[in-house]
């Protein structure tokens, strides 16, 4: 597909993929391209440095921000601040159970993003498994079965009880993507995108059920197990998306590497951004472990004023900042590895244009299922007759 004179937009576009594949798309000249991101600040930053790349010949660039799994009044809010609000809380489970509406698809901020811009190119470089699964079910249900063999035992549960309830419902990780692939569709549908293409994942940087990095003392977590599920589910959506008719052209590339860098600094290292304060505590004062592992023990450490973590650090986009040994161990030969986002945005663009690379996913698939067979159709004749 010619790039030259159309609209483009790119899902994540100050990511550490999405932002080496606007700077592609800027050299093939689009109209307009527009850029989406989580933060208000993430967005300015991203749309400052197109606006002002070398490689920019004239393109209009624009950029909005929010989450694009929810409505467009929540898209502004954290999931904590929707959860602390029972009339939001329950939209956003209605959004997820009820039957698909005009009014769910046409108050989501997917919607009414494309509905706005109408891109002729949509390029997702959004982690959509690593959103649904860091939302942490196991958590949510831990809490709830807590109550539950509590109220089992004839002790009385708190009064937050619903709301996990309603938090764990929320939380559930295939009712959102369901969800959220529904909405696309009928969003590029109406927006008459013409061709989508998913920068997704494998959830494990390549390796396999042996990889030792992990969020829990389970090798491998449940949580990253399920980001590796998420991204093998979403891929078969898209799939079926690619088999529908009248929808767009679709593809995705799927790395199988960790992906690095945007770069390499040293100051404040910054988590889920935030600065990470430092604390410290008197001698003599410190907490001492026990045998059992106190939740919340009482402090005795002290803020310490306005200071926080500052080291040598390499930036691997969404995947945070690594220390010097943690990127050295990660990218080791047999372990994750690397791939650049540059190799990424190189094939994303040949696929767009109609090149072969033999990394598209949705291809893949295509050419590998067992298709429908001559013999059986030949046979199929006999079996109506009969019947």
């Amino acid at each position: 597909m010619d790039i030259k004179g159309k609209r483009v937009m790119i899902f994540g576009g100050w990511g550490l993929v999405g932002r080496a594949v606007a700077k592609q798309i800027l050299r093939e000249q689009p109209t307009e391209l527009i850029v989406t991101s989580l933060r208000e600040n993430e967005s300015q930053e991203i749309q400052e440095i197109l606006e002002n790349h070398p490689v920019n010949r004239g393109t209009r660039i624009s950029s909005i921000h929010g989450d694009l799994f929810v409505r467009q009044a929540m898209a502004q809010k954290s999931k904590g601040e929707i959860y602390e609000t029972d009339e939001l809380l329950q939209t956003m489970i209605q959004d997820l159970y009820d039957d698909l509406s005009p009014d769910i698809i046409q108050n989501s901020m997917l919607y009414r993003v494309l509905n706005q811009y109408k891109p002729h190119i949509l390029i997702d470089c959004i982690n959509t498994a690593t959103a649904f699964a860091y939302q942490n079910v196991f958590q949510v249900v831990a809490e709830v079965r807590a109550d539950l063999a509590q109220a089992k035992s004839g002790k009385e549960i708190g009064p937050d009880f619903l709301n996990k309830v309603e938090r764990l419902v929320s939380t559930l990780y295939i009712p959102q993507l369901i969800r959220h692939v529904q909405i696309l569709i009928e969003a590029m549908r109406q927006g008459e995108t013409a061709f989508y293409l998913k920068v997704g994942t494998s959830g494990t940087g390549g390796m396999g059920f042996n990889i030792p990095y992990t969020h829990s003392e389970e090798k491998p977590s449940k949580m990253l197990m399920s980001k590796s599920s998420l991204a093998g589910a979403h891929t078969m959506l898209l799939w079926l998306l690619g088999r529908t008719p009248h929808t767009p052209i679709v593809k995705e590339i799927k790395p199988t590497a960790a992906i690095a860098w945007k770069k390499i600094g040293y100051g404040k290292v910054v988590k889920r951004g935030q600065y990470i304060p430092m604390f410290d505590c008197l001698p003599g004062e410190e907490t001492t472990l026990g045998e059992a592992l106190v939740r919340n023990p009482a402090p005795t450490w002290n803020r310490l004023d306005e200071r926080f973590v500052e080291s040598v650090y390499i930036d691997a986009g969404e995947n945070g900042y690594f220390s010097a040994g943690e990127f050295s161990v990660l990218t080791a030969e047999s372990q994750m590895e690397f791939v650049t986002p540059e190799e990424i945005a190189d094939k994303v663009l040949i696929e767009i244009k109609g090149g072969n690379t033999g990394t598209d996913i949705i291809g893949a698939l295509d050419s590998a299922v067992l298709a429908p067979s001559y013999r059986a159709g030949l046979i199929r004749k006999n079996a109506i007759e009969r019947m």
